[in-house]
C-alpha cells in the first residue's frame, strides 16, 4: 500500500507540473526575450542535473552512441521549446498545454508513416474530432490571444518532440534515465549557448521582474528537474496506457491554472473547440483507457 500510495502522489505531482509548466513559461518572458528566457533555463538546469546524477551515483556515459542519444534527446528540450517559448507571444498558457496535448496523436502519426504501426479506427476518428476542435479555436479565439501562428509554431514543437521521442528510442542506448535526461540538457545548454550571438541584442540590462523570476525558476527546478524525476519514476513503474492519459488531464488543469492565475479568458466558440479536442483525445485513447480499467488499480500502480 506505501508503494501505491507513493505513486499516486508522483503522478498527481507530474500532473500538477506539467498543467502549471506553460504558465511558468508564460511569465518567465514577461520582460525576457523567449530565446533568453529559454537559454537561461538550460544554462541553469545544467548544475542541478550534473547534482543530482551524483546523488544517484548514475555514471555519465561520453561513448559515442550516448552522445547521439543526448543530442536526440535534446531535440525534445531546446529543439521543441524554441517553438513553444516563440509561441507565448500569440497563445495564451492554457491552449500551449492543450497543444501538447495532441502530442499522442502527432507519434501516432508519426508511427504510421514512418514505422508502418497500427492505428485502430478509434483513434482515427479522435484525430478528425480533435482536428476539428483545433479548427474552431482558431476560428473563435483570434480576439483572445489565440492565434493561428502560435498555433503553427506548437504543431512545430509538438511534431519535434514526438520525433525526438522515436529518435531516443531507436538509438536504444543503454543509459538510465538521469543520465539520458542530464546529458541531454547539457547539449541543450551548448545548443542554447551557439544561440546568443544572435539575440545578443535583446540580453536583459537589468534583474528581471519578480513575475519573471518565478517563472523562470520554476522552469528550471520544477519542470526541468522535479518533472523529470516523475516521469522516469513512473515510466518504470506504471503502464504505459496509465501515463499516456496525463496529456488528457493535463491541459483541463492548465486551463483551469490560466484563468485563475493569469486572467486568461476563452471564447464561448473557443471553449466549444477545447471541449470538442478534449473529447477527440478520449475518443484516441478509448481502447487504451478501457484496457488500463479493465484491469484492478493496485495492478496498474
Amino acid at each position: 500500500m506505501p508503494i501505491q500510495t507513493n505513486m499516486i502522489v508522483t503522478y498527481a505531482l507530474l500532473v500538477f507540473i506539467w498543467a502549471t509548466t506553460p504558465l511558468a513559461i508564460v511569465w518567465s518572458v514577461t520582460d525576457l526575450h523567449p530565446l533568453w528566457a529559454l537559454a537561461l533555463r538550460f544554462f541553469l538546469a545544467l548544475p542541478f542535473a550534473f547534482v543530482l546524477l551524483w546523488i544517484f551515483k548514475s555514471r555519465f556515459s561520453l561513448d559515442r552512441i550516448s552522445l547521439h542519444s543526448y543530442l536526440a534527446g535534446a531535440c525534445s528540450f531546446i529543439g521543441s521549446q524554441i517553438f513553444t517559448y516563440l509561441a507565448t507571444g500569440y497563445l495564451s498558457s492554457g491552449i500551449i498545454a492543450l497543444m501538447f496535448g495532441l502530442s499522442p496523436i502527432i507519434a501516432g502519426l508519426i508511427g504510421r508513416f514512418v514505422f508502418q504501426l497500427k492505428l485502430y479506427p478509434s483513434q482515427w476518428l479522435g484525430m478528425a474530432i480533435a482536428l476539428l476542435g483545433l479548427g474552431i479555436i482558431c476560428i473563435g479565439g483570434k480576439d483572445q490571444h489565440i492565434q493561428p501562428v502560435g498555433i503553427g509554431l506548437m504543431l512545430l514543437s509538438v511534431v519535434i518532440y514526438c520525433a525526438s521521442m522515436f529518435w531516443v528510442k531507436q538509438i536504444n542506448a543503454p543509459l538510465e534515465p538521469m543520465t539520458q535526461a542530464a546529458g541531454s540538457i547539457a547539449v541543450s545548454a551548448l545548443l542554447a549557448g551557439a544561440m546568443l550571438p544572435f539575440i545578443w541584442q535583446f540580453a536583459p540590462t537589468e534583474i528581471p521582474q519578480a513575475k519573471s523570476l518565478i517563472g523562470l525558476s520554476y522552469t528550471v527546478i520544477m519542470a526541468s528537474l522535479v518533472a523529470m524525476f516523475c516521469y522516469f519514476k513512473l515510466v518504470q513503474k506504471i503502464k504505459a496506457t496509465t501515463l499516456s492519459l496525463t496529456t488528457v488531464v493535463t491541459p483541463m488543469f492548465a486551463l483551469f491554472v490560466g484563468v485563475i492565475l493569469n486572467d486568461e479568458k476563452l471564447s464561448f466558440m473557443a471553449l466549444v473547440g477545447v471541449v470538442i479536442l478534449l473529447l477527440g483525445l478520449l475518443v484516441y485513447f478509448s481502447k487504451a483507457i478501457k484496457a488500463s480499467y479493465s484491469a484492478r488499480l493496485p495492478e496498474d500502480f
